[in-house]
């Protein structure tokens, strides 16, 4: 239990926040939620954990209104018993929501965007920009970070637009906060901000519940912990008595080995050669050999230039001087369809908005970049080509779906990641880049998806991991490459280094 808890239970407050219980939520046939609790006292952080699918989303919906649970149900807001919750009238109690997938408006600006909630009021009024200014930059300054405020939101990166559905959130006088995934898109450095602001809202008396896939960050800020399985509680703990492991062992009903898988794979075939790569502003003096079967590991903090690099690598940016080999082959890629056409598959972070057409089906997702390997003789789409392209790969994939027909979106994150994988490898790649891969997905589905990864190492495939999340790339990478201001400045191997030393070196 934290101070400002641990404070109030001790005072005789011993009055919960929110006291949920028996929730049950069915959709149709399906069982979503069964005979679920949840107690939070007043100015704790406690931590909603369970895989995706688990039930977590559904329980913050039905706290927050969005969803009316089944009969049966018992629900308390700060001491005072309610039978029915919209989402306005739990925003009147203080009830505030951080979702996942950010409700932003792109061609709105920062300052726009953070106090949207008071520029929209109960009725039409004339907006006033200074005072609209004013509590945009004070909210900044709570997080510790400085944007444009005149910036359109479009031109900022996933981690500032973050950033801004954060800032828009606290903007309000918020007395119980959820947030959902707050953390997914954000560096190290970025989410210790965000930690710091949320103890201080535990310390003002403010409760948080936390949601995230990062363990770590969880038994760091979270005094206790509600663990969800399968639509079921499967119980409450102290986070000073957790472990990662154990956490990922209820949260899964599985053990996961964290194993180094590095190997020395330096005799074999270079599948990529860089040399004195440069592209002014964004990385310098870069010099890079990925070997067929090889897994390269690229982390650094923001700014570093990990992802500027791997756009250009596929044809998305063009470097201003340095040569790119491929299969010893000189390339010079115009577009991203030129790499596509040489061999280098691209995995975007950001896979909700580039990496598949959400509304679109499963199967249009997976075949999108061969289109044209798909055709009959009549230059016409072939049935039969696309179901068996589509089939491959969501049997190769494992990949849990209910009809290829159906939208991605209905998806879990680590479904939709696999999806995104299949599409790539189904223009047969020399080179796979993958950008940030587990943003949003949960401990189990990552394990899955990283086995995939090895798979493909070990059948001869030439990865560059890009990651930001030191653990990812120190147990799934055959090397480490540590890159900061534009230039990598250091190697690691983790068959030699412990990932004490690594994090050490990359957080300095």
């Amino acid at each position: 239990m934290n101070e400002a808890a641990r404070a109030a239970a001790d005072a005789g407050a011993t009055t919960p926040a929110l006291r949920f219980a028996h929730v049950s939520k069915s959709f149709g046939g399906v069982r979503a939620l069964q005979d679920v609790s949840l107690e939070v006292l007043p100015g704790e952080v406690h931590c909603l954990a369970g895989e995706n699918g688990s039930g977590k989303s559904t329980l913050i919906k039905i706290i927050t209104g969005v969803y009316t649970p089944d009969p049966g149900a018992e629900m308390d807001y700060f001491g005072n018993h309610v039978d029915g919750v919209t989402p306005v009238t739990a925003r009147a109690r203080g009830i505030s929501v951080i979702w996942q997938d950010l409700a932003l408006f792109p061609q709105m600006t920062v300052a726009e965007n953070i106090a949207f909630g008071d520029i929209l009021g109960a009725r039409p009024r004339l907006v006033r920009r200074r005072a609209m200014r004013e509590k945009a930059t004070r909210v900044l300054a709570r997080l510790g970070v400085t944007l444009d405020l005149d910036a359109q939101l479009s031109t900022l990166s996933i981690a500032e637009r973050q950033i801004v559905a954060i800032c828009r959130t606290l903007v309000g006088d918020a007395r119980l906060i959820f947030m959902d995934e707050p953390t997914a898109s954000l560096t190290h450095s970025e989410t210790e901000s965000l930690l710091a602001i949320v103890a201080k809202l535990s310390a003002d008396g403010v409760s948080v519940v936390f949601v995230s896939h990062r363990l770590a960050e969880v038994l760091k800020i979270s005094s206790r912990v509600t663990v969800l399985r399968d639509g079921r509680k499967v119980g409450v703990y102290d986070t000073a008595d957790m472990t990662q492991s154990r956490l990922t062992e209820l949260m899964t009903g599985r053990t996961f080995d964290s194993a180094i898988v590095s190997r020395d794979r330096s005799d074999a075939r270079p599948v990529l050669e860089v040399a004195g790569l440069a592209r002014h502003g964004e990385y310098e003096d870069i010099d890079l050999t990925i070997h067929a079967g090889e897994v390269v590991g690229l982390t650094g903090l923001i700014g570093a230039g990990r992802t500027e690099l791997g756009l250009s690598l596929f044809g998305m940016t063009r470097p201003d001087r340095g040569t790119i080999r491929l299969n010893g082959q000189a390339t010079a890629f115009r577009s991203n369809r030129d790499a596509i056409r040489a061999g280098i598959a691209y995995v975007s972070e950001d896979r909700l908005t580039l990496g598949l057409v959400q509304p679109q089906p499963i199967a249009d997702n997976i075949v999108l970049p061969v289109l044209g390997r798909i055709v009959n003789g009549l230059d016409l789409i072939s049935t039969r080509k696309k179901a068996d392209l589509v089939n491959h790969w969501i049997r190769e994939l494992t990949v849990k779906i209910g009809r290829p027909e159906d939208a991605v979106s209905t998806l879990s994150g680590g479904n939709q990641q696999r999806i995104v994988l299949g599409k790539w490898l189904a223009t047969e790649p020399k080179l796979l880049i993958l950008d940030s891969p587990t943003v949003g997905v949960d401990v189990g589905a990552r394990a899955g998806l990283f086995a995939i990864v090895r798979k493909l190492a070990e059948e001869g495939l030439a990865i560059l991991l890009i990651s930001d999340e030191v653990p990812e790339v120190y147990f799934n990478a055959d090397r480490i490459i540590h890159m900061a201001g534009g230039r990598f400045i250091a190697t690691y191997t983790p068959r030699e280094m412990t990932l004490g030393d690594v994090e050490k070196a990359v957080y300095a």
